[in-house]
């Protein structure tokens, strides 16, 4: 396997003319064009930026709802949790335990989910208006578990951080965090397959319900 990587890195290097002698300044070159972060030609961006995401998160399954400040959360999720007629407990991600979930009726434990949890509730780093995705980035404070195992996925995001498209979505992560995180995830609508069939089957890898709550003056 080795000497057959050997062989093909080496027909590789021959066709772009790389030796020992010119490789310094063959990797300046590749390091200055990563640092360059040059974005190709986009479309022009959405005007709003909330209903655009809106929009196309609803067109993936999704559902969104839109609260005022971030203390209207509690009870977004309590109405949303009754009207599909779901146990009000769930886990949340630690950087969102400090809201009122018990005075809104909803038993509410900081951790990363395990097997027997049904409802997860996160935040939000970025969302992405021109494909309805949200953006996760795992830390000791958001645990990706939290988004991955329950059967329905509650993401709260602050509208400030709805951004045009992807570009700009890895531009603020390697602003923010300089070096990136362990992992990233990209939420486009529930989980899905249509492997059987070609029949679309939701929550075949992760949660068959995604719910955004959008807070306007987070």
């Amino acid at each position: 396997m080795n000497d057959s990587r050997d062989l093909i890195l080496g027909r590789i290097r021959e066709r772009l003319g790389r030796s020992a002698a010119n490789a310094p300044t063959a990797g300046a070159a590749v390091d200055a064009a990563l640092a360059a972060h040059s974005a190709s030609p986009r479309p022009p961006p959405d005007v709003d930026l909330v209903a655009a995401f809106r929009t196309r998160s609803e067109a993936l399954s999704s559902t969104v709802d839109e609260v005022a400040v971030l203390a209207d959360v509690p009870r977004a999720v309590a109405a949303y949790l009754a009207e599909h007629k779901i146990d009000p407990r769930a886990v949340c991600v630690p950087e969102i335990k400090g809201l009122d979930w018990r005075g809104a009726g909803i038993e509410v434990e900081a951790r990363a989910a395990v097997d027997h949890d049904l409802v997860g509730i996160t935040g939000c780093f970025r969302a992405i208006a021109e494909t309805g995705t949200l953006m996760l980035c795992t830390a000791p404070a958001t645990p990706a578990t939290v988004s991955l195992l329950p059967e329905t996925h509650i993401a709260v995001v602050a509208a400030p951080t709805i951004l045009a498209s992807m570009e700009e979505a890895w531009a603020a992560a390697r602003a923010e965090f300089g070096q990136l995180p362990r992992a990233v995830n990209f939420i486009s609508g529930p989980s899905r397959t249509g492997d059987i069939e070609q029949t679309i089957v939701l929550g075949a890898h992760g949660p068959y319900r995604v719910h955004v709550i959008v807070v306007r003056a987070a």
